[in-house]
């Protein structure tokens, strides 16, 4: 049985409209928590990278006002639905990614607590939002990437999904509707 999602839905601003089939990704190299460098441009077949604003740590505060913003809850959720749903992606041929504009040393921390198999890509230095001109929202002085999705093959855009709610759900959904 799924539940409602509890915290604020995020609305659809219009922040990832330009992301469109066919769109080339840019060959910008990202740290990954496996200690390799990807780039989406040159990943070969079809992918899933989803995109999350912050993972926190055990014991730690959320930003301020994160209980407020339509959208900020839910990265554990996603990225566990992921992991859960591996798999069935790979039966499928398709690879998954994460990417948040956190630090590695931070997703390596929530990956190795989560036992995530696959790597998560750091923005940390804005290259990549920058380029694809990624929604994003700000709070604490602190700018965080808004929660989307992309469907990649060969390197280029096959489907933007923005925005993505509810975030638990969001792997089992795209995986109906991709084996469908």
């Amino acid at each position: 049985m799924t539940h409602a999602w509890p915290w604020p839905a995020p609305e659809d601003d219009g922040g990832a409209r330009h992301l469109v089939a066919g769109l080339a990704t840019p060959d910008i190299l990202l740290p990954a928590t496996d200690c390799s460098t990807v780039s989406l441009a040159r990943l070969p077949g079809r992918w899933i990278v989803f995109i999350y604003p912050w993972t926190g740590k055990p014991g730690l505060p959320n930003p301020p006002r994160w209980d407020d913003i339509g959208g900020a809850h839910g990265s554990t959720p996603e990225a566990e639905g992921f992991r859960d749903h591996r798999e069935n992606f790979r039966e499928q041929g398709i690879g998954v990614l994460g990417i948040s504009g956190q630090a590695t040393e931070d997703q390596q921390e929530f990956a190795e607590r989560m036992r995530l198999p696959f790597p998560l890509l750091s923005d940390a230095e804005g290259a990549l939002r920058r380029a694809l001109n990624l929604p994003t929202f700000e709070t604490g002085g602190v700018v965080y990437l808004r929660r989307l999705t992309l469907v990649l093959s060969d390197g280029r855009i096959e489907r933007a999904i923005y925005p993505v709610h509810p975030p638990h759900t969001h792997a089992r959904d795209l995986l109906r509707e991709l084996s469908s």
